[in-house]
């Protein structure tokens, strides 16, 4: 009588595990399956990002670089009225203007008053902001604002050394 009993208790736990292995083998090929396109959409997201990372730092070397202008700085009148308009046309105030062209916020007063005029070298800054719209604009003044931050954090990093020493 034990034989039996444990004959058939053998025989149920084959077919339980016949039953179960039956029963959860959809379910193992559909998590490789998950698993396989999960792995996929990783590597596309890792392409993507490098594609991104590599269009910014484009973008940043555009926007670094003064455009060119279409005429010469040599053969380009000066107007204080079209300065004054153009700083408005852009939305910009004085102090954000004189930051795109490398001057101070004064600066551009003075030349939008008459007061003053432009050197050769500010006169081509300002041929190469003219052909710019208001998001170049404001891109470049980011760039600009977060290469200043960068050159501000730097001396005091130098400055800590020392005092430690």
């Amino acid at each position: 009588m034990a034989n039996l009993a444990v004959t058939l208790k053998e025989e149920i736990q084959r077919l339980a595990r016949k039953e179960v292995k039956s029963q959860t083998g959809a379910t193992k090929q559909a998590v490789a399956q998950y698993r396989r396109e999960i792995a996929t959409l990783k590597r596309q997201v890792r392409e993507q990002d490098k594609k991104i990372g590599f269009l910014e730092k484009q973008e940043q070397k555009r926007l670094g670089q003064p455009q060119t202008a279409e005429e010469p700085a040599g053969d380009v009148r000066f107007s204080a009225k079209s300065v004054k308009a153009q700083r408005r046309r852009l939305g910009l105030s004085a102090k954000d203007y004189g930051k795109l062209v490398g001057v101070s916020s004064l600066t551009i007063y003075n030349w939008e008053q008459g007061k003053t005029r432009p050197q050769k070298a500010q006169l081509a800054s300002l041929v190469a902001i003219r052909g710019i719209g208001k998001r170049d604009a404001l891109a470049k003044l980011e760039l600009l604002s977060a290469e200043a931050e960068k050159a501000a954090q730097k001396p005091r990093k130098k400055a800590r050394k020392k005092a430690k020493k």
